[in-house]
């Protein structure tokens, strides 16, 4: 297939410019999320099917899809048994045999015009064998005279995915003519060096093989997803993020910031008040911190570390070397129970050194809340606690030196930037204690320099976790009330809030009734779950840490930032409903005292192979890299994040995990072309700074590209 020459027609123009796609078929692609032209380009197949064999009907295997020509013999409706179920047939015959073509749902009249005796064929199906006979039900057919046999067919064709409405024959005609009317407009500006190294295609050459490919095209390549084009798309599209996030780390690098001097005014009194022992990988951590605090430019730096790993001391930490420097320091997390956790655990030690901190949420009174801002406005404050409160508008600090970002997978990169200029250029700390799998990491947290708290504190001991059914809940129950005896504390866990006419699950409010006639009434059951409010919640909380709650019973709100030592049991309830890292947040509430954990799983009778493969995981490890390694297989970056973060997962043609190697190359070209002293002035780059301004300019916040 030739393209001709480049169509006028600007690629962000709407598909009705295409040949036969008018305002109805126009809303069906919309429901692919196709609206411009570009869109279409890019909308690649999922998968092939090579039809450049055409096998006689002796010759066709089973469950297999072929193709095959041949003379119609006979064709006619036919009654199944007894009923008044009716099937058309068409008789098929070539010199090697004969074969049924059949049709469940047609219209009657249409076919016997459409299907005449001695007309020849050309089929494309599965064949499947029935009833001592081989059979392809509703294939793809096309009449030809002679020796005129339809040549489009015998080839590698493209299979797209599709909605209601719309054939594969129609989008193959669409993607062929934007292809070949506009695919040379598609340009890369990548250096030819990195082009040439790394044996890349031009970008247009490559759009024509991925939906055109050729006799000669390699089909195992092509449909693996290892074809030369497909890598050239990927690469193109990886290459340019990867470039985004390093002129963002370079451009920290750059700018201006404070440049902290450590004095232990603050942080060798309280270190030498914690009941604790700093672990080595805590004390390397902080080393890091400290060393980027000290720099003149702003720190950018990713913590990650397991739960129970020992962050938030950390965290604690790093506040108080800004507030020896005269600044403040702001914490900001994704709920409000872990903001009220974080809070609660940091007051005492602040008070302590004599220092004030603050928490700041949605529920937070009006009087209170005034009298907050005017108080961080002034430096009264040194640290302030809170949700995404924190980022609004009118909240000003007097001089703002850190801000933390908790869970960071939670939030956005915009989010990130938005805390930045609460401050002039303060240093930015993000933690999280979903383990992130390094090519996720590549790309939400590129542009950030990483630690990872990789070491346990002494004295916890293994949880030992078990998968079981619905059916044995007696014996778990009987298992929950021995530990109950022992004097341990227990969380029990429900998906929802209250029953879903469309999923039946047990819901929490419902639960804690049948649970505390189950267990008996001198157990003492408290509720917790995201709809209370901020004093309940808290509350609630109190008494389970005291002890005067047995057994909490709760939603997924106890997933982050819960710290109860005597906490032994976590029984989570139909556990298949939950993300592998969600499971692995969740049993980290328990093993955080000296006692034997347990985390017990119940999966529903009806729980899917899929869902008892996922929860195998949890009981073969407890290394949260490992497990978050294997729900992002399972589940895909969007899923496995819960929020999409800024886009920044939604490509176009590039799987992260099947490209993994294609993205570690974008990105160390990418990182080694900004190294250049001259990147942002060179001429030579131009059109790569337009077009990095173009695709990735405001949703990266890149300030001074193209």
């Amino acid at each position: 297939m030739t393209n001709p020459k480049p169509h006028s027609v600007s690629l962000n123009a709407p598909l009705s410019h295409l040949k036969g796609v008018g305002p109805n078929l126009s809303k069906k692609l919309h429901r692919l999320n196709l609206h411009t032209i570009e869109d279409l380009l890019y909308f690649l197949p999922h998968r092939y099917e090579d039809r450049r064999t055409i096998k006689t009907i002796a010759q066709l295997p089973i469950n297999e899809t072929s193709l095959f020509k041949g003379v119609i013999r006979s064709a006619d409706e036919v009654q199944i048994g007894r009923g008044k179920k009716r099937v058309f047939e068409v008789l098929v015959e070539d010199d090697s045999g004969q074969i049924l073509l059949k049709w469940f749902h047609y219209r009657l009249d249409w076919m016997k015009r459409r299907y005449q005796h001695g007309s020849q064929v050309f089929v494309v199906g599965e064949v499947k064998f029935f009833s001592s006979h081989r059979e392809v039900l509703h294939p793809e057919v096309e009449f030809y005279t002679g020796n005129n046999i339809p040549v489009d067919q015998c080839r590698i064709l493209p299979v797209y995915p599709l909605t209601e409405g719309l054939s594969q024959k129609q989008m193959r005609k669409f993607c062929q003519q934007a292809v070949s009317l506009y695919a040379q407009q598609v340009k890369t500006d990548i250096p030819i060096n990195l082009i040439e190294r790394n044996h890349l295609l031009s970008l247009d050459d490559a759009l024509l093989q991925i939906h055109c490919p050729d006799q000669e095209s390699n089909f195992n390549l092509l449909q693996s997803g290892q074809s030369s084009a497909r890598k050239t798309l990927v690469y193109d599209e990886f290459f340019y993020l990867q470039l985004g996030l390093a002129l963002r780390s370079k451009g920290t690098q750059l700018q201006q910031g404070t440049a902290f001097t450590v004095s232990h005014r603050y942080t060798k009194p309280l270190v030498a008040k914690l009941p604790f022992r700093l672990t080595d990988a805590q004390r390397r951590v902080l080393g890091e911190i400290k060393h980027d605090m000290m720099a003149p430019h702003p720190m950018n730096r990713l913590i990650q570390g397991d739960v129970g790993s020992g962050k938030t001391i950390v965290a604690l930490l790093s506040c108080l070397i800004a507030i020896e420097n005269k600044t403040q320091a702001a914490v900001v997390a994704p709920t409000e129970i872990l903001a009220e956790q974080h809070f609660n655990q940091f007051k005492p030690w602040m008070a302590e050194l004599g220092l004030r901190v603050e928490l700041l949420t949605g529920s937070t009174a009006k009087v209170q809340r005034v009298k907050i801002l005017e108080e961080l406005e002034t430096g009264e404050i040194h640290l302030i606690v809170g949700t995404h409160a924190v980022l609004q508008p009118n909240i000003n600090f007097h001089r703002l030196g850190l801000a933390i970002i908790d869970e960071q997978h939670r939030f956005g990169v915009q989010q990130r930037n938005e805390l930045r200029k609460k401050g002039d250029n303060p240093d930015v700390l993000v933690m999280t204690a979903t383990p992130i799998p390094r090519t996720l990491s590549m790309t939400l947290y590129g542009d950030l320099s990483l630690s990872i708290i990789d070491q346990l504190p002494p004295g916890r001991t293994p949880i030992k976790t078990r998968v079981t059914s619905d059916s044995r809940r007696s014996a778990i129950i009987e298992f929950v009330k021995k530990q109950l005896d022992k004097g341990q504390q227990a969380y029990f866990v429900y998906p929802l809030v209250e029953e879903s006419e469309k999923i039946e699950l047990k819901a929490a409010d419902d639960a804690i009734e049948s649970l505390q006639k189950e267990l008996g009434s001198h157990y003492r059951l408290g509720l917790l779950h995201g709809r209370l409010q901020s004093q309940d919640k808290e509350k609630t909380m109190q008494q389970f840490k005291q002890h005067n709650i047995d057994l909490l019973v709760a939603t997924t709100v106890i997933e982050v930032g819960i710290d109860v030592p005597n906490a032994s049991l976590m029984v989570v309830e139909h556990a298949e409903r939950f993300g592998l890292a969600q499971l692995h947040q969740l049993r980290g509430r328990v093993g955080r005292g000296s006692a034997q954990s347990y985390c017990i799983l119940i999966r529903s009778e009806r729980c899917s192979e899929e869902g008892r493969q996922r929860l195998n995981v949890m009981e073969q490890s407890s290394d949260g890299f490992y497990i978050a390694e294997a729900d992002l297989q399972q589940r895909g970056p969007g899923e496995f994040l819960g929020t999409k973060q800024a886009g920044l997962t939604d490509f176009r043609v590039g799987n992260i995990l099947r490209d993994a190697q294609l993205l570690e190359l974008a990105r160390q070209d990418a990182f080694e072309l900004v190294k250049q002293s001259d990147f942002m002035d060179n001429a030579t780059y131009n059109n790569l700074r337009k077009t990095l301004n173009q695709r990735w300019g405001k949703r990266l916040e890149l300030a001074r590209v193209g």
